[in-house]
C-alpha cells in the first residue's frame, strides 16, 4: 500500500470518528466511552476501507499488466510526472518559508570561517519566524495593550491572580466547614448527632473519666456539670481546651497529638451535654461562670441551680 492509499484512509477515519462524536457525543463524555459498539463500527470501516484500496490497487496492477511495452512506459511516464506536481504548492510553499538556500547555491552565503572543516554560512532567519515575531509585535503592542491596559475590557494578570486567590481562599473555607478532620477552634460547631455524640461518649470513658469521672462531676479535674469554667465554656473554648491542653504545670495535658480534629470535637461536644445534669458526688465550682457572647442579650440564662435531676448523659444502641 503506498502513501497516498495510508493517507486517504486515515482521513476517512478521521471523518468517521468525528461523524460519531457529532452524532452520538455528549458534552463532557466522548461518543467511544459512552458507546463501546462503535469501537467495532470503526474497525469494520477501516478493514473495508483497507480492502477496497487493496482491490483497486490490484486491479490496476491486473489492468498494467495487459498494456504493451509502448504503453506501459506511456503510463509510467505519466504516474511519473503526476507524483511530480503532488501537493507542489505547499512544497514550493514551504520551501519559501523555510527561506534556505539550495545545496548547490550555498557557496554564494558561506562566510569566510573554516573550523576543521566545518563551515560557517550567513543563513537568513526563516521566514516563518520572523512573520511570527511581527505578529507577536502587533498582539502585544495593539491588541493586548489596548485591551488591558487602554480600554481596561478584561482585568489584567495581576487581578486575576488576586480573583483567583480570593476563589481559592473561599472554596478552602467551604471546604473546611464539611472536612471533620479540618476542623480548629475557628470553625468547630456543636454536634446534635447521636452518632457524633455516642462516640463522644467512648473517647470520654477511655480518656477522661479519671480525671472528671464518668458523670462529669470531677475528681482531679474540674466539674463539668456546672456552669462555672476556668478556662471558658462554650464549644470552642471547650475544643480549644481539649487541643491545646489546660494551665500550665497543673492542667489537663494537650491532646492534639492522640486525637484528630473530628474525635475532639465529639468529645468535646459530649462534654458540654454534661451541663444541666446533677453528679452523684459533685465537685466544688472552680472558675468563673460562663456567658456566651453570641447568645441572644435579652434572653436570661438559666440559674445555676437550676440541674436536671440524672446522674450522667448515656446513650444506648
Amino acid at each position: 500500500m503506498n502513501k497516498s492509499a495510508l493517507f486517504r484512509i486515515i482521513i476517512f477515519m478521521i471523518l468517521a470518528l468525528v461523524l460519531f462524536e457529532l452524532v452520538a457525543g455528549k458534552e463532557g463524555t466522548w461518543a467511544v466511552q459512552e458507546y463501546p459498539l462503535i469501537w467495532l463500527i470503526l474497525g469494520v470501516l477501516f478493514l473495508c476501507a483497507y480492502l477496497l484500496e487493496t482491490s483497486v490497487k490490484t486491479l490496476e496492477r491486473v489492468l498494467y499488466n495487459t498494456l504493451s511495452d509502448e504503453a506501459k512506459e506511456r503510463y509510467d511516464a505519466a504516474t511519473i510526472a503526476r507524483k511530480e506536481q503532488e501537493f507542489s504548492g505547499i512544497k514550493s510553499t514551504y520551501a519559501k518559508m523555510l527561506g534556505s538556500k539550495p545545496i548547490e547555491d550555498e557557496g554564494e552565503i558561506e562566510l569566510d570561517h573554516n573550523y576543521d572543516g566545518i563551515r560557517e554560512l550567513d543563513n537568513n532567519l526563516p521566514p516563518w519566524w520572523v512573520y511570527l515575531f511581527y505578529a507577536s509585535i502587533v498582539f502585544g503592542g495593539v491588541v493586548y495593550l489596548a485591551k488591558y491596559h487602554v480600554f481596561d475590557i478584561a482585568p489584567d494578570q495581576a487581578e486575576e491572580y488576586l480573583q483567583e486567590v480570593a476563589i481559592a481562599e473561599k472554596e478552602i473555607e467551604e471546604y473546611k466547614k464539611t472536612a471533620k478532620n479540618l476542623i480548629d477552634v475557628n470553625t468547630v460547631t456543636l454536634l446534635t448527632d447521636a452518632s457524633d455524640l455516642k462516640a463522644g461518649q467512648g473517647i470520654f470513658q477511655d480518656n477522661c473519666i479519671a480525671c472528671h469521672k464518668a458523670d462529669g462531676g470531677g475528681g482531679i479535674g474540674p466539674n463539668l456539670t456546672d456552669r462555672h469554667w476556668i478556662l471558658g465554656g462554650g464549644i470552642k473554648n471547650v475544643f480549644n481546651t481539649i487541643s491545646e491542653g489546660g494551665r500550665d504545670g497543673k492542667g489537663m495535658v494537650s491532646w492534639k497529638a492522640d486525637l484528630s480534629p473530628s474525635e475532639m470535637a465529639q468529645v468535646a461536644s459530649y462534654v458540654m451535654s454534661f451541663q444541666g445534669t446533677t453528679p452523684a458526688e459533685p465537685k466544688e465550682a472552680e472558675g468563673e461562670i460562663w456567658e456566651d457572647p453570641d447568645a441572644p442579650k435579652d434572653v436570661a440564662p438559666a440559674a445555676p441551680e437550676t440541674q436536671v435531676d440524672s446522674t450522667a448523659v448515656t446513650f444506648n444502641d
